[in-house]
């Protein structure tokens, strides 16, 4: 892929409304000080391959250092058996990357019941995936229902994935270790997602629109395919938690990425954080390729949400819940 560097978001104001309402929450504006700059974490990996583990760890950890996101790292490549993780259970606010989740448990409750997709339900998974449309995912939400979500969370072995309540979506309480769980079903044989389902959502994964095809692809080698879902979303504590998972395949690679981060003052500073993990952890694992991969600056992210009118005096975002 032909991703790095940091993007600027033009209109503050109107981008922090609609980048908010972006994960169907409720959201303050975040008009805080920069958090302190976090303590350089210990990244720990294993790997089948020599000495790949003790470099990844050493270039994750450099890429991290002076960084003021907490960050949550975890990194799977079938290829070499190499595991990477730091924080990997510590929970966050999902944001925008559930709705990965979200179009897994509607597949799979399909499976269950021996159904396929409605036209309808195309078209909304549709613009839910590769568009980050917040009201096909609230129409989704509804339809599944949190009971249907938690019984596929367990089925999936998501353990420490809570879904928001009160139908705020974007507030799911999700891991990193978690992410990683539903990437490796993604992109491998399972009984919980059937072939034709991984198919079907890996598919919308590869067609995210441009200007969101940032994060995790940052620095991959040219070739490879990326299937990508991303989340952002200001609030009053914790600033901007900016997340990125990535399923890299072909070419003979195989391995998923998940970076989630807050305490960001901005979002360019958590899109930055992300991609330095992204382009040490492609580097180490195809240093000729990525090393040769051209790489240009992404553009501005936007979601595809309609414009939200902001309370006159309390300066506060607003997302309908669902009953």
């Amino acid at each position: 892929m032909k991703q790095t560097g940091t993007s600027r978001i033009s209109g503050r104001a109107r981008g922090a409304l609609s980048l908010a309402l972006a994960a169907g929450v409720l959201a303050p504006v975040v008009l805080g000080a920069a958090p302190a700059v976090a303590a350089t974490p210990t990244v720990s990996c294993t790997s089948g391959k020599a000495g790949l583990a003790a470099k990844l760890s050493k270039d994750i950890t450099a890429a991290l250092k002076g960084r003021k996101s907490t960050t949550a790292v975890a990194l799977y490549d079938r290829t070499t058996q190499t595991n990477c993780s730091l924080r990997a259970t510590t929970t966050y606010d999902s944001a925008s990357v559930v709705k990965a989740t979200v179009l897994a448990t509607l597949l799979w409750d399909n499976k269950k019941h021996n159904r396929y997709l409605t036209q309808r339900e195309i078209d909304l998974t549709t613009a839910m995936i590769t568009k980050s449309d917040n009201n096909a995912t609230t129409s989704l939400w509804k339809q599944l229902g949190a009971a249907k979500v938690k019984a596929f969370l367990k089925a999936a072995g998501m353990t420490h994935t809570v879904p928001g309540s009160g139908g705020y979506w974007g507030l799911t309480q999700i891991t990193a270790q978690d992410e990683q769980r539903l990437l490796t079903l993604l992109t491998a044989k399972n009984s919980v997602l059937s072939d034709s389902a991984r198919t079907y959502e890996l598919d919308l994964m590869r067609k995210v629109v441009s200007s969101q095809r940032w994060g995790t692809p940052a620095g991959a080698p040219s070739g490879v395919t990326a299937q990508l879902k991303n989340g952002w979303l200001p609030r009053a504590t914790h600033g901007w938690r900016v997340h990125s998972t990535g399923a890299f395949t072909g070419k003979g690679h195989d391995y998923a990425i998940t970076v989630l981060t807050h305490d960001n003052k901005t979002m360019n500073d958590g899109i930055d954080t992300i991609q330095a993990v992204a382009r040490a952890v492609h580097k180490d694992l195809s240093p000729v390729a990525a090393a040769n991969a051209t790489i240009a600056p992404p553009a501005a992210p936007q979601e595809a949400v309609p414009a939200v009118p902001e309370a006159p005096a309390v300066r506060m975002l607003t997302a309908t819940p669902q009953p």
